[in-house]
């Protein structure tokens, strides 16, 4: 039975302790940084959540905090970017990131206390652009929210579409197809795979890819994952060959 959120639900978490009150009603704002971003952020703990918020907006950013999947799933449209926690009181966060996935190209970047690798395989499939365990550093998350805003603002390629037999993808669309039948890649995994489509006879070394797909946001196990994970969207481990002490290149599946 699907679930109407309430318009509480949209609204901003409360101040934490701590964090600058609200200015009273005719009081003059300060100049919103020119670069900031509006993020939804999505967080079962209301405390932890609002502490972020009010980070994030010292930061330059204009965040909107709500702690219910069912809001997330109302309130995304609005913004350029989506900070996920996976423990939600009514959903779960798989399933609300899939369900934004399935419409939406807005970045989604996973924030939660499950650490394990599998935990980071699912929620990659199911649609983020990037997973952060808590507890996490606040300059990392914010670096990890600009390279993620970079890779959106980047075209991998020079060609608008790519022709490799059973494999096409459409450049300008985002669109990538296997025989024929569509394929649903992360942001990332979009990206990744241009890189390789573009030289598709040429080994590209380990760490060009994690420089121009990633930039300095990332982690030893990054890309073995990103691989994995684009290997089973389009069907089997021979799209993507690992030259071993290389790097990548791409296959014919």
């Amino acid at each position: 039975m699907s679930h109407i959120p309430s318009p509480a639900l949209l609204e901003p978490f409360a101040a934490v302790p701590g964090s600058a009150r609200p200015a009273e009603p005719g009081t003059p704002q300060p100049a919103r940084a020119p670069t900031g971003q509006r993020i939804l952020v999505v967080d079962g703990d209301a405390a932890l959540a609002g502490s972020l918020t009010a980070q994030l907006r010292r930061h330059g950013h204009d965040p909107v905090g709500v702690r219910h999947g069912s809001a997330a799933l109302q309130a995304y449209e609005d913004v350029e970017l989506v900070l996920l926690d996976l423990d939600l009181p009514d959903l779960d966060g798989l399933q609300v990131c899939r369900a934004i996935r399935e419409v939406s190209r807005v970045p989604i970047i996973i924030v939660t206390a499950r650490r394990s690798e599998l935990d980071c395989v699912l929620g990659l499939h199911a649609g983020a652009d990037d997973y952060v365990t808590k507890p996490y550093g606040l300059r990392e998350l914010i670096a990890r929210i600009e390279a993620v805003m970079r890779r959106t603002r980047w075209q991998p390629a020079a060609a608008r579409e790519l022709d490799l037999g059973r494999l096409r993808i459409d450049v300008d669309s985002r669109q990538v197809t296997v025989d024929g039948h569509a394929v649903a890649l992360t942001r990332k995994e979009f990206d990744l795979l241009c890189l390789l489509a573009a030289q598709p006879d040429t080994v590209i070394p380990r760490k060009q890819l994690l420089q121009q797909v990633w930039g300095d946001s990332w982690s030893r196990r990054t890309i073995d994952t990103h691989v994995s994970s684009l290997r089973g969207k389009l069907g089997g481990n021979g799209w993507v060959v690992t030259v071993r002490g290389v790097g990548f290149k791409l296959g014919t599946g």
